[in-house]
């Protein structure tokens, strides 16, 4: 097992440098000058000379990389020259130095993502800090209505096979894995919100946190959760209800579960006690998938709703082309993919232990 996590977690190292590469080769010597995208319509000779000395946009591309390079990794060096790009300078990231080699100071921080280019020099961590849980939390109530409603429409599916109910729960699925989410989101935000409001009490937009009429903080509204989350789950919805209705099937079909029918278990006991867990193998592998594209995904929906998450975030920093931001995030979005498809490597040798053994 622990060779099996090992393999693992270095094709995960793997796809992660990847990742590295591609959006900083993307994101830096596409879109043109960094810096003056920085200074806007206020640049100057003197302030682009400073801005790109501060960024090391001066130095060549490949040293630029290096610099990124050394930004996000854990292990950094360091140099001791204040006009170096590499100086330890103070707010910079808080860093445990480990060793001192001549001019070179190695140190152990956390990743260092850079700074806003729009938001007054603010640390993109903590841009995505203040975004990211919201955007984790819709994703998480989108992926339990899947589950739920999924896994039970799919067996009920599979209970009744060709049926007129089975034909019913074999449209809706399709409806939902076919239907693009920022069309749903356009139609239930103007069904729900404005033509069935009074009906259903529901806003078109609004975020987890609302800010109080008298100014005087914030508070929780549960309720503009319920439109974003339906509609960020519609898709794998649809998916998870087909999967479980084809796995189901295929388990109820082997030898061992004929034996247990012919001992007299009834069809509810052989579904919890013997067939669901082998059936859920494919159902648990689509819905890791889903969950972590959903952080990828809930951008459309979040912008369409109003909803403070990291997906709106995204949208704005594209607009306002600030690029430490949109890196740094499609390379959390990136790492969450890679952390949660390692859990679900994981959970599914556990499910199968034959997995193991491949």
């Amino acid at each position: 097992m622990i060779k099996y996590l090992l393999n693992k977690t270095g094709y995960a190292l793997l796809t992660l440098f990847g990742v590295v590469t591609v959006i900083f080769f993307l994101f830096t010597v596409l879109p043109g000058d960094p810096a003056r995208m920085m200074l806007d319509q206020n640049e100057n000779s003197e302030q682009l000379a400073i801005i790109k000395k501060k960024y090391g946009f001066d130095k060549p591309v490949s040293t630029q990389y290096f610099y990124y390079l050394n930004d996000l990794s854990p292990v950094s060096f360091h140099s001791t020259n204040p006009d170096d790009y590499t100086f330890l300078t103070e707010g910079k990231y808080t860093a445990a130095k480990l060793f001192t080699a001549g001019s070179t100071i190695t140190v152990l921080k956390a990743p260092y993502l850079r700074e806003s280019f729009q938001k007054s020099g603010k640390k993109v961590t903590q841009v995505i800090g203040d975004t990211l849980p919201n955007t984790v939390v819709l994703a998480c109530f989108a992926i339990v209505i899947a589950i739920v409603i999924g896994i039970a429409l799919g067996i009920v599916s599979a209970l009744y096979k060709d049926s007129w109910l089975d034909r019913v729960i074999a449209l809706v699925s399709t409806l939902g894995m076919s239907l693009p989410s920022f069309f749903a989101a356009i139609l239930f935000a103007w069904l729900f919100g404005f033509v069935l409001h009074k009906y259903t009490n529901l806003d078109m937009t609004g975020s987890l946190y609302e800010v109080d009429d008298f100014g005087e903080g914030s508070y929780i509204k549960w309720k503009n959760i319920i439109l974003p989350s339906v509609v960020l789950g519609i898709r794998p919805l649809g998916v998870v209800i087909q999967l479980m209705r084809n796995s189901l099937l295929e388990v109820l079909g082997q030898d061992y579960i004929r034996t247990a029918r012919a001992k007299g278990l009834s069809e509810l006991n052989i579904i919890h006690r013997h067939a669901l867990k082998n059936a859920l193998n494919p159902v648990v592998t689509a819905i890791s998938g889903w969950f972590a594209s959903m952080l990828a995904g809930a951008v459309f929906v979040e912008y369409i709703f109003g909803w403070n998450g990291l997906g709106k975030e995204v949208v704005e920093a594209l607009n306002t082309l600030d690029l430490p931001v949109i890196m740094g995030s499609v390379l959390v979005i990136a790492a969450t993919f890679v952390v949660i498809n390692i859990l679900v490597d994981i959970i599914y040798a556990w499910l199968d232990p034959r997995i193991r053994l491949s």
